[in-house]
């Protein structure tokens, strides 16, 4: 499983990354002419309704996709890292607000308030990276925040604070390391979560705006042309389920080596 999601995610990144030095086809050039063509061997994904290539637009839709998700997760890691580690260390009136904040944002479902902060906004890439970065980190601080209420009290912990090191040394040498684990699986996994709800609001209008390629914009715009098109909606499609199948197969894979309580199947 490990593998495959490796295989799938390295795939999609090498595409979105080299694939224009191998293949230097514009996303945004039309060919009205050949407006709706299947696949052949000057277009291998077909064209759109606009006479634009797929396969090009697929590739620069990669790159937006695996943006977003890099630039989301690590707001979202740093933050949440950050809130939880504090309100689980220094407990009382701290842990009390950042958890009623937490409870509050974990209240909605989180597309929905993401939709209706990029509908505040205005649609477009930076406020959907925002708008779920304001909802991504909630679940790492979640996650921190128990561990580090059980890390605070182990032997060492106490050791070292009864020989007078700083708060912050005690997170960052003797706390929060034991946490990369739990946050790298999280982490991975939100990849894979923040792609699927940039391709949610890019398919309801709120997110890359046009002439810019996106994976759910191509959806939205081909699912007009289902029965004289089907590949305007089939490769977008398959680029969102594969991206997405590969994070959360290298998430799972990444659980099952580091959870220490994990113990190998005898044969």
């Amino acid at each position: 499983m490990t593998r495959l999601g490796v295989w799938l995610v390295g795939v999609v990144l090498v595409a979105g990354l080299l694939g224009p030095m191998v293949l230097p086809l514009d996303p945004v050039a039309q060919e009205l002419p050949l407006r709706l063509a299947g696949p052949s061997w000057s277009h291998p994904f077909g064209l759109d309704e606009l006479g634009r290539d797929i396969l090009a637009r697929l590739l620069a839709g990669a790159r937006v996709s695996l943006l977003v998700g890099m630039v989301v997760v690590s707001v979202s890691v740093t933050v949440g890292v950050t809130l939880g580690a504090i309100a689980g260390y220094a407990g009382g009136i701290v842990d009390d607000a950042i958890s009623r904040v937490i409870d509050v944002l974990l209240a909605f479902p989180g597309l929905l308030l993401a939709i209706a902060l990029v509908a505040v906004l205005g649609p477009s890439l930076a406020h959907v990276v925002l708008a779920l970065s304001l909802i991504g980190w909630v679940g790492y601080a979640r996650l921190v925040r128990g561990h580090v209420l059980r890390a605070r009290e182990w032997d060492y912990v106490q050791a070292a604070r009864a020989l007078g090191a700083s708060t912050p040394r005690i997170l960052l040498r003797h706390i929060l390391p034991s946490a990369l684990p739990a946050v790298s699986v999280q982490a991975t996994l939100g990849m894979g979560a923040a792609i699927l709800s940039e391709a949610s609001l890019s398919f309801l209008g709120l997110g890359v705006q046009p002439p810019s390629p996106s994976w759910g914009t191509m959806l939205n715009n081909g699912r007009v042309h289902l029965l004289d098109a089907p590949h305007l909606t089939l490769f977008p499609g398959v680029a969102i389920a594969l991206l997405v199948l590969g994070f959360n197969f290298l998430g799972d894979g990444l659980r099952d080596r580091l959870d220490p309580h994990t113990t190998p199947q005898a044969n």
